[in-house]
């Protein structure tokens, strides 16, 4: 069997450390515009979710609404920088918390699946950091 093949089929060694920075790249843009577009919608709808949108922690609908804004659109952009990340992950990460176990805690599962995916994605990313190629490692190399 040639070695790439083998390499591809039955990966024996870890992932190189450019490997590993450019993953987490990718995986913070990802993830960063998915949230993004959640929250643009949110802004956008403003007045129309704030009189209905879920209080589940009983602060009224329309600061849920405008935590849940500030989570989605500027802790996203943080994400997407790599700017404060895992500063900008906790209210990410309490949100999504919020929406699985909260809002919607009696909904089947197909319905909370993806506030749960968003949820282990921030915290991995919240263990691993943001990786080299971000404002984060830029700003912490400068003042070295």
């Amino acid at each position: 069997m040639n070695k790439f093949l083998r390499s591809t089929i039955f990966p024996g060694e870890s992932v190189t450390t450019a490997q590993g920075n450019w993953t987490l790249l990718a995986l913070r843009l990802m993830i960063g515009i998915l949230m993004l577009v959640h929250g643009i919608e949110k802004v956008m709808n403003f007045d129309a979710l704030s009189a209905t949108f879920p209080d589940p922690i009983g602060l009224g609908s329309g600061l849920s609404l405008s935590l849940a804004i500030f989570a989605e659109v500027l802790c996203s952009l943080g994400v997407l920088a790599g700017l404060l990340f895992r500063l900008a992950l906790i209210p990410l990460i309490f949100t999504m918390c919020v929406a699985a176990f909260g809002v919607m805690s009696g909904a089947p599962w197909g319905a909370r699946e993806l506030p749960v995916m968003y949820l282990f994605i921030y915290l991995l990313l919240f263990f691993t950091g943001p990786g080299q190629y971000s404002l984060d490692a830029l700003i912490g190399r400068r003042t070295e």
